[in-house]
């Protein structure tokens, strides 16, 4: 992708979401200085987290 610096593969998807939820997921980026991509994959990240599954470690097969 242009303009773009190489980074780590993402999958897109479209997301239907309240729009009172994606008002407040918008609020968390602005005061946290993210996108709300960038929102929505931490929020998604610690949501998993605290049910106990996170991403492995590269080589932890």
């Amino acid at each position: 992708m242009v303009g773009r610096p190489p980074g780590p593969d993402r999958t897109a998807f479209a997301l239907r979401v309240d729009p009172t939820v994606m008002d407040l997921v918008k609020h968390c980026a602005a005061a946290e200085l993210r996108s709300v991509n960038a929102q929505i994959e931490v929020l998604l990240r610690e949501a998993l987290a605290a049910r106990g599954l996170r991403k492995a470690a590269p080589g932890g097969d």
